[in-house]
């Protein structure tokens, strides 16, 4: 990639402000959840751009990206498997342990409890 290619792509993207505010706020509300209208004016974007902009810097879209974390903090308390399942779904901003599973599994390739006895 040239340097004026490089220069474009990252105009494409977030300013660092705005990735580091972006990623705070969904960190924040990783439990709950918080709209793309809320990410796009703390970083000072139309919603549009904005969604557009963060999937160029992350890779992924806002809700993506979140569902990820999600998942990344369910494998820190399922390697510590001091939680039941349905509890580490709504620890981590799942409506219901199905909807947890199904996501888990569609991102891992392996069920929760699949993960857990393989991690442990």
């Amino acid at each position: 990639m040239s340097h004026a290619d490089l220069a474009r792509h990252v105009r494409r993207g977030l300013a660092s402000w705005q990735l580091e505010r972006a990623l705070a706020l969904l960190l924040e509300h990783l439990d709950a959840g918080i709209e793309v209208t809320v990410l796009a004016r703390a970083c000072a974007l139309s919603r549009s751009d904005f969604t557009r902009k963060f999937k160029v810097s992350t890779g992924a879209t806002p809700q993506a990206w979140l569902r990820r974390q999600r998942v990344e903090k369910a494998k820190r308390l399922l390697a510590e498997a001091r939680l039941p399942l349905a509890e580490i779904g709504l620890e981590c901003g799942f409506c219901d342990q199905a909807h947890f599973c199904r996501i888990f599994t569609r991102l891992e390739g392996v069920t929760p409890l699949g993960w857990q006895r393989l991690a442990g």
